[in-house]
């Protein structure tokens, strides 16, 4: 492989650490062993990206006083942020993007047949997920398996592929996503109470931003040399 195909592969690989990072955190909440993980984490200080930068120091700042009550905390503000009371589709940042693209905001509405139909033309299966195909976790997993598939491919040297694959990524990105991510971040931030879910929100759709500027400009480099 050229050096700038080793390149191309770490990256590959770094978007879809981030992405099973936030999957991880947006699926359930953080328990010790998690918390530990996380403490023992560099984050990057300045990546040119001010949400990411934001998320990463919220998560930072927390991480460094968090003790073992950290983890009830956490969990309290889980519940909060993502469950809320149940009293309508309001009263919490619901991950599903059915709840957020319907217009009655209902779960199990036509969002999720459609990533339902990706996971399918993708020939991936959700495992042992009890939850509907459009929870953001989800969604986040589908992007880190297909940022996987795409570091595979590359160093087999089956650059089509490869090519491939961002495309599904992009248009996955850009039809899901972010199509209804800044919406349930912005919820985030208003109903959660600590650093750590302020601060998961602006990583998530500062990531999500930047990931699809650096797949359009990988897929122009692409078609420019084709």
């Amino acid at each position: 492989m050229s050096e700038e195909s080793v390149d191309l592969v770490a990256l590959m690989r770094m978007r879809a650490q981030t992405y099973g990072l936030l999957a991880r955190l947006f699926r359930e909440e953080v328990d010790k062993e998690a918390l530990e993980e996380l403490q023992s984490m560099r984050f990057p200080t300045a990546t040119g990206n001010a949400k990411v930068d934001e998320g990463y120091h919220l998560l930072y700042d927390y991480l460094r006083t968090a003790w073992d009550d950290s983890v009830t905390e956490l969990a309290i503000d889980f519940v909060r942020t993502f469950i809320g009371h149940g009293v309508n589709a309001y009263s919490a940042a619901y991950p599903y993007e059915s709840v957020y693209t319907s217009e009655r905001r209902l779960m199990m509405q036509e969002a999720r047949a459609e990533v339902l139909q990706t996971l399918r033309e993708n020939n991936l299966k959700r495992g042992a997920w009890n939850e509907g195909e459009d929870h953001v976790a989800l969604e986040f997993e589908f992007m880190q398996r297909m940022g996987l598939r795409t570091a595979e491919a590359l160093e087999a040297g089956r650059e089509d592929e490869a090519v491939e694959q961002l495309r599904t990524q992009r248009v996955f990105l850009r039809d899901h996503l972010l199509n209804w991510l800044p919406l349930l971040t912005s919820d985030m931030r208003l109903f959660s109470r600590t650093m750590f879910y302020q601060g998961l929100a602006q990583l998530a759709m500062g990531f999500a931003e930047e990931d699809a500027l650096l797949l359009a400009e990988l897929l122009d480099s692409a078609e420019a040399a084709a």
